[in-house]
């Protein structure tokens, strides 16, 4: 035990409840509960840290990506052990358009010369970097290829707050190439953001502030970002939709209709390209302009510029776009009592290099979690409702394999899918869980069941410990106020996404995380060696995930009533609600303040105070809205949750129709019309930003149309979220009857 942690410890002990070992459980009686529980023991004890190691060093000797050969060796290696485990299994391929590198050329042409090397080092003390057969150097998928050659401007994180002050500064990338640094928002929003605003090129690196030395220390001597570390990723549109780029909507199988490459809206409209900060410091040493304000700079040993130039940069990008094959494996363990009725559970297998925290260490957690459940079942004691584990391909370059199987088996997938249940890697130190609300109450009952194996208390009480110390004052106010801890809405960067926000699909992502250091994300540097030595030692934590993950599995596929309850969704949508009237006003006083600020001519003129910089333009005034069609929709939904509540909590056995009501109720929420401008995203409580990728934007088309300023498609965005919760509202009240 470090010495730092004995303060933290000593507060755990402070704010943790007792366990309760025999409290209810959401969707069983109280004898089902005892039974349901020590079912969990029986599973916990096929669990083996070993096993996860082995899988682990395994599967992570040498790289694997989508179309390569050994990404096919790690295909049916998953497979045959699923086999051995007694599940059904088989290997669906679809084939995807899948770019690779064939010219990355990036080059200072004035002032001086420079020539990026674009490759990260080997390392001794990392055998792993030497084993690189079918290593992916760094790049961005789905970047159109061009040769650029053009000044460079300094966008920061390439945001829109930051395009706003790059404006005020009179700094305009039209015709430039936009050098930003990573962070801020999923980096596909970079490219897509600085085309509009003209850019003809744009450059993405780490900054060693954010990931690298400014951290810690770096690869080898600590875990944080080596100077040569690129952090590949894809640049996929995935905001408009994820999957495959030539087969939007439907499954890419070989007969499948194509759109024409140049046709596809998710491919970037300029060249973009990842670099390290090695390679960064001389552009950035070179540039030249106002000095950028303080929160935009960095930790190189120079002076940031936002330019434009004089440094002058070319770039030149290639592209080999193959048809290559995505392999999924998809394994069924069939129920005993409802085999129409699938939970499912998944992890992607594919990764940018080795893989070994993304997403393998994921991966065999849910391997694990296999193993122990096919260990029941052959002693006589398998699940009521039919269990799917599903090993995903090509999620690294766009969420691929996953969304050409939901898009493939659509229509079985809305009659039979219980639920998702998804992780994507995994470290060590808090549990985090996000998801659908109605699976809010179930997810707080099985952190309350699991141990932290580093501190003895429940994964449930570390969790509110440490809110306690960092969160906000609501959020600690809600410790004392709400019995349940709120799960946090999903947005977009993994397999849950066409589950949830295409098919309505009640779904759950977890994973561990907090005290394991990154700095190998996307690089060479993700490698076993790293990953046992900075992330989870021993994989005791990747334990931890199957046993999370796999009680969530486990009560979901043996509950008599499936546990979904609806007061902690109203509760959850009723604080989106308020977000939205208060985000609305806030707008409106802003934009208020700040034209008369203009008008008025004394406008704050700088963010620097050793600098002079323009007013920014005003802005149309924001109009009072209605929100009225909500706030009946949301009091309508209330009062069913809670009669329905009463209901769940009575121990009333549930009727198959009664299952199916509830396994149906996410699919109320979404609109086959989807969301404005994206119609492939249908959900209208969760979604990612179209300016934020990954992030999440809940209310989605109310939100994102304030936020955007458009405000004619308000009111009809209001209607169209109230239609979903009045739909919901009217499910929930047929099964509280």
């Amino acid at each position: 035990m470090r010495v730092s942690q004995l303060p933290f410890l000593s507060l755990l002990l402070l704010v943790a409840i007792p366990l309760q070992a025999q409290t209810p459980l959401l969707g069983f009686d109280a004898a089902g509960a005892d039974s349901q529980r020590a079912l969990e023991q029986e599973f916990d004890s096929h669990l083996d840290a070993g096993d996860l190691d082995a899988w682990l060093r395994e599967m992570s000797r040498t790289p694997h990506h989508v179309g390569s050969a050994r990404g096919r060796e790690v295909v049916e290696y998953i497979a045959e052990h699923f086999r051995e485990w007694g599940y059904d299994t088989e290997i669906v391929e679809y084939e995807v358009l899948f770019p690779s590198p064939r010219t990355r050329e990036l080059e200072l042409v004035s002032p001086g010369h420079y020539t990026a090397g674009l490759f990260e080092d080997s390392l001794e003390e990392d055998p792993s970097t030497s084993n690189i057969k079918d290593l992916l150097p760094p790049y961005n998928a789905y970047s159109i290829d061009g040769e650029v050659e053009a000044e460079l401007v300094f966008v920061n994180y390439g945001t829109p707050a930051d395009y706003e002050v790059l404006e005020r500064y009179g700094v305009s990338v039209e015709g430039k190439i936009a050098i930003s640094r990573y962070g801020g928002s999923w980096r596909g929003i970079k490219p897509k953001l600085a085309a509009e605003k003209g850019a003809i090129g744009t450059l993405i690196y780490s900054d060693p502030a954010d990931d690298g030395y400014g951290a810690g220390d770096t690869y080898p001597d600590g875990p944080f970002k080596h100077e040569s570390g690129v952090q590949r990723g894809s640049v996929m549109d995935m905001p408009t939709y994820p999957g495959d780029v030539l087969t939007p909507f439907i499954g890419a199988t070989k007969e499948a209709p194509r759109l024409a490459r140049e046709d596809a809206p998710t491919i970037t409209k300029i060249p973009v390209l990842p670099i390290s900060y090695r390679d960064a410091l001389p552009l950035l040493s070179a540039m030249g302009g106002e000095v950028v304000p303080e929160q935009w700079r960095g930790g190189l040993p120079i002076t940031y510029h936002m330019g434009p130039g004089p440094a002058r940069v070319r770039l030149k990008l290639e592209f080999n776009w193959d048809m290559v094959t995505a392999y999924n494996v998809i394994a069924k363990l069939s129920g005993t009592e409802f085999p129409d009725q699938w939970v499912i559970r998944g992890n992607h297998h594919d990764g940018w290099n080795h893989g070994a925290a993304d997403p393998l260490s994921g991966l065999v957690s849910l391997m694990g979690e296999a193993k122990a459940l096919g260990a029941l079942a052959a002693a006589g004691k398998g699940p009521k409702r039919t269990v799917v584990y599903a090993a995903w391909d090509a999620e690294e370059v766009g969420l691929i394999g996953s969304t050409e199987w939901v898009e493939d088996n659509a229509q079985m997938l809305s009659e039979r899918a219980v639920a998702y249940i998804n992780t994507d890697g995994n470290s060590r130190g808090f549990v985090n869980i996000g998801g659908s609300h109605v699976l809010e109450k179930m997810a707080n009952e099985v952190m309350r069941d699991v141990i932290d194996p580093q501190t003895g208390v429940t994964v449930d009480q570390r969790r509110r410990a440490r809110l306690e110390v960092e969160g906000s004052e609501q959020v600690r106010s809600e410790l004392k106020s709400r019995k349940d801890l709120r799960i946090s809405p999903l947005g977009s960067g993994s397999d849950y996404s066409p589950f949830l926000q295409h098919l309505g699909i009640a779904s759950l992502n977890i994973g561990f995380g907090g005290e394991g250091s990154d700095g190998s994300y996307h690089t060479m540097y993700d490698t076993y060696e790293h990953f046992t030595r900075f992330k989870d030692p021993g994989l005791v934590y990747g334990v931890s995930l199957s046993q999370v993950a796999g009680r969530a599995t486990l009560r979901l596929a043996y509950a008599p009533r499936l546990p979904f309850e609806f007061t902690g969704l109203a509760d959850n949508v009723n604080l989106y609600l308020s977000e939205v009237e208060k985000l609305a006003e806030d707008m409106r006083k802003q934009t208020q303040s700040e034209n008369a600020r203009i008008a008025s001519g004394v406008y704050e003129l700088a963010l620097d105070p050793t600098q002079t910089i323009r007013a920014p333009l005003p802005k149309a005034e924001v109009p009072y809205f209605s929100f009225a069609a909500l706030r009946n929709a949301m009091a309508a939904l209330e009062d069913a949750a809670a009669d329905y509540s009463a209901v769940a909590n009575s121990g009333t056995p549930a009727s198959v129709q009664d299952n199916v009501l509830l396994y149906t109720s996410e699919r109320a929420l979404i609109d086959i019309d989807g969301l404005p401008g994206r119609p492939w995203f249908t959900h209208h409580i969760y979604a990612p930003g179209f300016y934020t990728g990954y992030g999440v934007k809940t209310l989605p088309g109310v939100r994102e149309a304030i936020e955007e300023r458009q405000y004619d498609i308000v009111e009809e965005e209001v209607n169209a979220a109230a239609t979903v919760l009045n739909r919901l509202a009217v499910q929930v009240r047929e099964l509280a009857e």
